[in-house]
């Protein structure tokens, strides 16, 4: 099954538990015209405020965001900088300098914003605690998806959903990812062009949480690069916008943490 789309806003076919929701962003937003929207080459949904947008058409598209997003009272924002770090999130107004955020608390969103790179949601099969990754090739080598993962008590209770990034036909590398990833089987990698590999990011990222014990994995099903119309992506149009990738527990379902 593919997709839901409520007001523009993506609902992963996941299942997750009550009182969890989740959503990622794509380059359009339907709801009745306003008038500070992205302009191209931003055009219209970015959100994100570091690629040189007009920030007061950003803040107007975030607002918008957040008032679609039900039981969610406030967004974690974070400087995403390809790094390991993951941070709890926060109802404070302030942007974290980190690559992965989570939360045990009502109405606080985490947020990765993402233009081909892979942001991977997570949450327990409690509904307990949720958290959101941002992962380029770098931070997944790394191990961002891994440092996330920590922050949960068991690797076999967590159930995980891979949003839209580039993909295998589209994502070209250098040997340097190749052996980046020596770890990985030669399915997440085809010959590209010279020396170069075309690299499969959802399938390293699927190897890689597998073999750390994670059971249920969904998602991995969109190209950032090849979905013109839906996405933002950076590899296609250099300079461009950013969407989001958010999951929350609702604090319509509990109020044991009231913000």
């Amino acid at each position: 099954m593919t997709d839901a789309i409520e007001r523009g806003l993506f609902i992963p076919n996941w299942s997750l538990p009550k009182g969890v929701e989740a959503r990622f962003s794509g380059r359009r937003f339907d709801v009745a015209p306003f008038n500070d929207v992205s302009k191209p080459p931003y055009d219209e949904f970015n959100l994100g405020l570091h690629v040189g947008d007009d920030p007061q058409a950003v803040h107007a598209n975030r607002t918008q965001l957040l008032a679609s997003l039900p039981g969610a009272k406030h967004i974690q924002w974070l400087e995403q900088v390809h790094g390991t770090e993951v941070v709890e999130a926060s109802n404070e107004p302030f942007c974290a300098t980190a690559d992965a955020c989570t939360s045990n608390r009502a109405g606080v969103a985490c947020a990765v914003m993402t233009a081909d790179c892979l942001p991977v949601l997570f949450c327990d099969v409690s509904g307990e605690r949720v958290a959101a990754a941002h992962a380029g090739w770098r931070g997944l080598a790394n191990g961002v998806l891994l440092r996330t993962l920590a922050q949960f008590d068991r690797p076999a209770d967590v159930l995980v959903f891979l949003g839209p990034a580039i993909g295998p036909t589209a994502f070209e590398v250098g040997p340097e990812v190749r052996l980046a990833f020596a770890w990985a089987t030669d399915d997440c990698f085809s010959t590209g062009h010279g020396d170069r590999y075309f690299a499969d990011i959802y399938a390293i990222a699927r190897q890689q949480l597998m073999t750390a014990g994670v059971q249920n994995i969904e998602g991995g099903d969109h190209c950032t690069f090849l979905e013109r119309e839906q996405f933002f992506s950076y590899r296609r149009d250099g300079v461009t916008g950013r969407q989001v990738s958010l999951i929350w527990k609702s604090s319509d379902a509990t109020s044991d943490l009231p913000l």
